[in-house]
């Protein structure tokens, strides 16, 4: 896939790797890992459901720098950056409020607002 729209397909699956990761950073307990030790790890059901999340780091964290480094082939590094970490923001703000469910006001999305304009501003520049 090397047409001009495919540069921002991989900016957006960058995005939503950046997304992913971000969650499975959050999720992945260093004290966790120490506490079920080495062995327990690999042989226990609680071991892999504790390596799930830094497994899902390493390869979020992967394919996020796959999927950015094709876009940036093709569309300039400031407005990529701008927009992958913008989709990647508006792409956190909805998980938090929709599957975490935390608080959100009429602020947030006058600011989550102007981000997508900007957004979209800046593709249609590029």
């Amino acid at each position: 896939m090397n047409t001009p729209n495919s540069a921002w397909i991989y900016l957006l699956l960058a995005s939503v790797m950046e997304v992913c990761w971000n969650y499975s950073l959050k999720y992945t307990s260093i004290a966790r890992l120490r506490e079920l030790g080495w062995p327990r790890l690999f042989t226990e059901p609680a071991g892999w459901w504790a390596l799930l999340p830094a497994i899902g780091y390493v390869a979020f964290g992967v394919g996020n720098v796959i999927f950015f480094s094709k876009a940036l082939a093709q569309i300039p590094a400031a407005t990529a950056f701008a927009i992958w970490m913008g989709m990647a923001l508006v792409g956190i703000k909805l998980v938090d409020t929709l599957v975490l469910k935390e608080p959100f006001s009429l602020s947030h999305v006058l600011y989550i607002g102007l981000v997508l304009i900007g957004i979209i501003g800046l593709k249609r520049a590029a």
